[in-house]
């Protein structure tokens, strides 16, 4: 009886696991065709690299470099942000907090994961874009700034998490050997835990970017949602997520607007696919 449950049990784990590919690659070929459809109308080099996103004007203008570049620069903001301050949460929860401290923390990180992206936008928009206004005496808040700012918050958590974690996995024996050989604590973090837990923590910052790359409801509400092309951090900005959400409920069904919104999710599935793939490889790597 014994072999027979852990038979079924195997059975059913590889089935659960298969019908996640085979849901994943149903989505895929749906957006496939529904979003190729576009290129019948536009080319694929003017899709991705035009400067215009006019999509109900005549005719339409169906260009998604300002969405790409402002999805970009809200991503590559979030993670300058959030990645120096979350491994350094990391460290410090798994390495110098005491015992009851690191639950503690450790609580509220798990915390802050749990709370819904449009009430982090409302937040955001009562409280980070005035000051952002005022602090850089800008006509508007909702800029890509804001977005950064509050995108890197919504990453730490990811970061912090599975980057401790990494850290907690390190054979103890590091430790011990580094104390044995005269290396004070900060020493054995720099030269000897954060190396031997690099791809952890790599695998942690690609999963965190893979989160802000792919967050809508934030993005949509305090970044201004101007689709142009970002002269600095500090304009309005629409990112790929946001035009989705905005814009689906208002398109035609069939139109060439509604082609060029499922051609923007093949784009996001792809990068969020590099992404996943990325953090996957370093996450298995072998130290």
């Amino acid at each position: 009886m014994r072999k027979i449950k852990e038979f079924i049990i195997e059975k059913m784990i590889l089935l659960c696991g298969l019908a996640a590919i085979f849901f994943v690659g149903l989505i895929f070929l749906f957006l496939l065709k529904e979003g190729l459809a576009v290129f019948k109308m536009v080319g694929p080099f003017d899709f991705l690299f035009g400067k215009s996103w006019y999509p109900i004007s005549e005719p339409p203008k169906l260009g998604i470099l300002p969405l790409i570049m402002g999805s970009l620069l809200v991503t590559l903001g979030a993670a300058i942000i959030s990645i120096p301050i979350g491994v350094g949460c990391a460290v410090y929860i798994a390495e110098i907090a005491p015992g009851k401290t690191k639950e503690i923390l450790k609580a509220g990180i798990e915390l802050l994961a749990a709370i819904p992206s449009v009430v982090l936008g409302f937040i955001g928009m009562v409280t980070l874009v005035p000051l952002v206004k005022n602090l850089f005496h800008l006509p508007t808040g909702l800029t890509a700034l804001s977005g950064s700012i509050m995108l890197a918050f919504m990453a730490m958590p990811t970061i912090v998490s599975i980057a401790e974690d990494a850290l907690y996995s390190i054979p103890r024996n590091y430790k011990e050997g580094a104390f044995a050989l005269g290396a004070t604590h900060w020493q054995t973090i720099w030269r000897v835990l954060l190396p031997a837990a690099s791809s952890g923590i790599l695998a942690a910052v690609m999963l965190g970017i893979g989160r802000v790359i792919g967050e809508t409801m934030a993005v949509m509400m305090i970044t201004g949602n101007a689709a142009v092309l970002p002269q600095s951090i500090l304009v309005p900005i629409r990112t790929l997520t946001a035009t989705v959400a905005a814009e689906m409920g208002e398109a035609v069904v069939g139109s060439e607007h509604y082609f060029a919104l499922f051609a923007i999710g093949i784009v996001l599935f792809i990068i969020s696919f590099i992404i996943n793939v990325t953090a996957d490889l370093f996450l298995h790597k072998k130290q």
